[in-house]
């Protein structure tokens, strides 16, 4: 593990490997190992970079609200860091809505993106009371019952059935967030701004990938998503939830691979 300053926050990060640059952005509340099965493969042949965003993993907790554009900044500074001037942006759910952010913010430094089990919307004002509710009980109560609540969410019953080993990872990265970041950022992410407009600017390839059984983000959402795109490729992972790349992680890695080999063709 290494660290750097990013504002007022210590970010956490790994970088594995030599090449173009591969910058993977994990969403709630997890950390950057939910990645990988990612680098162990990926990274034979690009740099892949991944990191704890402020307020989960290793990095600085911030309370209060953290919204997703101060998330976006912080990634374009580790690349600063780094002395990277442009990379192939990766998200998974609120990693995704961050990786739409950076575009937002830094379009000229993003090679291309990858959307997975995400979603462009803005928040409803339904959402926002819900967002900021679950906050409120995760300072009062911590992860431990909220994690438990989540993981049938988060991952496939077929997966919890017959990969507990990933259900365990899954559900020890959400007890093991601190209460206060998950809180900030579920605070900030109530306040999103709406990204569909955004999509039918992005003027890099992206590939859009969902699980099958996701019920955060259901294919439809993401068969949307990829139809605003002006250029992307929808990959529907069978018998996984919102994190194919850890339920299924070869069908998820040969749909990155096969996207990146095009992305490096079209140097």
């Amino acid at each position: 593990m290494s660290t750097f300053q990013s504002d007022d926050a210590v970010i956490a990060y790994d970088d594995h490997g030599t090449g173009d640059v591969l910058l993977l952005i994990h969403g709630h509340p997890f950390n950057r190992s939910m990645w990988r099965p990612q680098v162990a493969v990926l990274s034979a042949g690009w740099r892949v970079v991944t990191s704890d965003l402020r307020g989960y993993g290793e990095s600085t907790v911030i309370p209060g609200r953290t919204t997703l554009d101060v998330l976006a900044a912080d990634q374009a500074r580790l690349l600063d860091h780094l002395g990277v001037d442009r990379a192939v942006i990766v998200g998974l759910s609120m990693g995704g809505q961050i990786a739409m952010d950076f575009y937002r913010q830094f379009p000229q430094r993003t090679r291309a993106l990858v959307f997975a089990d995400t979603f462009a919307e803005g928040e409803t004002p339904e959402g926002k009371v819900r967002r900021n509710s679950i906050a409120d009980r995760l300072q009062r109560e911590g992860m431990a019952t909220y994690a438990d609540e989540e993981l049938p969410k988060m991952v496939s019953q077929s997966t919890i059935a017959k990969r507990p080993d990933v259900a365990a990872h899954v559900l020890d990265m959400m007890r093991r967030s601190p209460a206060e970041g998950a809180a900030a950022a579920l605070r900030g992410r109530a306040e999103r701004p709406d990204y569909v407009e955004l999509l039918g600017q992005v003027d890099v390839p992206a590939l859009v990938v969902v699980g099958r059984d996701d019920t955060y983000t259901p294919v439809a959402v993401a068969e949307s998503l990829h139809e605003r795109l002006r250029e992307s490729t929808l990959v529907v992972v069978e018998d996984t939830g919102h994190m194919p790349n850890l339920e299924r992680p070869d069908a998820f890695n040969d749909a990155l691979g096969a996207f990146l080999r095009q992305v490096s063709d079209r140097k």
